[in-house]
């Protein structure tokens, strides 16, 4: 189920939470560009410790920020000639899992900042904690879901 959050007087406050997330990955060393093609689509992709927003993104977008919790963050663009890709509304569902075995439901909800579109998944995580990424992704009005796949290790220290 999709849960929808808009909050007018913060636009642009996630997408420079998320920029500035993505510049300290890339100055890292990590890729700061998780992407994948599918079709008319493209989907755009990360999972990052929660502690690393600002307070005040948290608090605008009802997020817990902790060393031991992560979000994940999908965005689904169509591809429009010309331009970096057309965000739209997708139905996002999947699950992660542990070295273990342990498998852990992903919950997405849908966040909108003027013509931007986000799904954001939160989920707790334990110190060096190798997670393996299962995503069914359904651009609106298309049949089949895109299935992404990706892994990540956590560190809470």
């Amino acid at each position: 189920m999709r849960r929808q959050a808009s909050l007018p007087g913060k636009t642009n406050l996630f997408i420079k939470g998320l920029l500035m997330f993505a510049l300290l990955g890339f100055a890292a060393g990590a890729s700061a560009e998780n992407s994948r093609v599918f079709g008319d689509y493209v989907v755009h992709y990360n999972a990052f410790r929660s502690d690393t927003l600002s307070p005040e993104i948290a608090k605008a977008y009802n997020l817990t920020r902790r060393n031991n919790r992560i979000i994940v963050n999908i965005t689904v663009l169509k591809k429009v000639l010309g331009t970096t890709g057309k965000p739209v509304p997708a139905t996002v569902t999947g699950n992660a899992s542990n070295l273990t075995g342990q498998l852990k439901s992903l919950e997405f909800r849908e966040i909108k900042e003027d013509t931007a579109i986000y799904y954001i998944a939160e989920m707790k995580v334990s110190d060096g904690e190798f997670l393996k990424f299962k995503l069914n992704i359904t651009p609106e009005g298309e049949e089949g879901p895109a299935r992404l796949q990706f892994s990540k290790r956590f560190f809470t220290y």
